[in-house]
């Protein structure tokens, strides 16, 4: 009798099957490792500027002429449409909720008559916002055009809209502690406006401790209405605008910047300034409150690797250059806004660091958002929070 032979097997199919498994199964792994683990929080109330706007400033536009950031290319790359954010995509309180796994954080303006709307939180951050109100501009000696949208209007809104949040003590006691208080970035718009409308920086330069002031002053009172864990970040590295780079171009010389970054030295020192400056009011707050955990976001060291090696990171098309706007060495140019004709946007925003100018792109943001609130050293606190339930 014949003996019956094993089947043939082909080991090539075989090992191609091993490899997919294994390919499989770490996928598994890395997506299971970007779901949050945190349960403390279910709710975020942000206030800022341009950086976390999501739709309040293009809900107060009231001109014919749609603002040039409620058009594409804007909101291209995940929303596939404008949202008003000032981005091609999501900003870092996207991906803070979407890492929280609550919905989107929506504008105050536009829903505010939408209660319901608020349940996993609430944003009264404007694109061009200011820490100082218009009249402490006045009050300096300096009128520049400055929407008077400042930190102060943005936490008027916050006092309005709470009794509608929570009807009791017990309840706002609920809400503040299952809720991420972002406080900015915000402070920036202080500086930009005056020193892009010709604005010394010695005269800017004298701000800072007034914005900082506004700041703290901000924090405290939520601190005091009640909320637990607060969220401030700091400054960008400015020096590596592309519309401050553009503006200041002629008057720079070769000296004047970064031969590691390209990026303008004196305004990186402007913002480590403002920086230190606001950890300091923040450690103060932080003693006289101790039953709050006021964390400091240090956007500044987490964009920074950016702009030391884009390519490094992915960012094959560099870190100074605008993927939307209007010619020149920096693709910036402020009679171009990217969104009107006749700008020009780049093949793929996720090779660029930076969006229009004055704004990151979504790729850039997530960047800072994985630095800030999943790496090692950025929000330790979070982290620590998050396991508390």
């Amino acid at each position: 009798m014949a003996s019956s032979s094993p089947p043939c097997v082909n080991t090539s199919s075989l090992l191609i099957s091993i490899i997919l498994v294994i390919i499989s199964l770490v996928s598994d792994a890395n997506a299971t490792a970007l779901v949050s683990s945190c349960k403390r929080f279910n709710s975020i109330i942000s206030f800022g500027d341009s950086m976390a706007d999501t739709g309040n400033l293009l809900h107060l536009s009231s001109s014919n002429k749609p603002p040039h950031f409620a058009l594409p290319p804007y909101g291209e790359t995940y929303f596939h449409t404008a949202t008003g954010r000032c981005s091609n995509g999501r900003l870092i309180i996207d991906f803070l909720a979407q890492y929280l796994r609550i919905p989107l954080i929506p504008p105050y303006i536009g829903t505010k008559n939408k209660r319901n709307n608020f349940s996993s939180g609430v944003n009264f951050a404007v694109a061009g916002a200011t820490a100082m109100n218009k009249k402490s501009f006045e009050e300096k000696g300096v009128h520049i055009m400055v929407k008077n949208i400042s930190l102060e209007t943005q936490l008027g809104w916050f006092k309005h809209l709470l009794p509608s949040l929570c009807q009791t003590v017990s309840d706002c006691d609920k809400l503040y502690k299952r809720s991420v208080v972002l406080v900015g970035e915000i402070g920036g718009n202080d500086y930009n406006h005056a020193l892009l409308a010709g604005i010394s920086k010695d005269v800017v330069r004298t701000f800072v401790p007034s914005v900082v002031g506004q700041i703290a002053s901000a924090v405290t009172v939520l601190v005091k209405l009640g909320a637990r864990s607060l969220v401030v970040p700091g400054n960008l590295p400015i020096g590596c605008s592309a519309a401050y780079l553009t503006h200041f171009m002629a008057n720079s010389s070769k000296q004047d910047y970064d031969p590691k970054t390209g990026c303008l030295i004196w305004l990186n020192k402007f913002a480590e300034y403002h920086n230190k400056m606001l950890r300091n009011e923040l450690n103060k707050i932080q003693e006289l409150h101790p039953h709050a955990n006021i964390m400091y976001a240090d956007y500044y060291n987490a964009a920074r690797p950016l702009f030391l090696n884009p390519k490094k990171y992915g960012f094959s098309n560099g870190a100074l250059r605008a993927c939307c706007g209007g010619n020149g060495p920096y693709n910036q140019n402020s009679s171009v806004e990217c969104g009107y004709p006749p700008s020009t946007v780049c093949e793929n925003p996720s090779l660029n660091v930076n969006w229009d100018g004055l704004h990151l792109t979504e790729a850039a943001y997530k960047f800072i958002f994985e630095r800030l609130f999943r790496g090692r050293y950025t929000v330790p606190a979070f982290k620590t929070l998050c396991k508390v339930s």
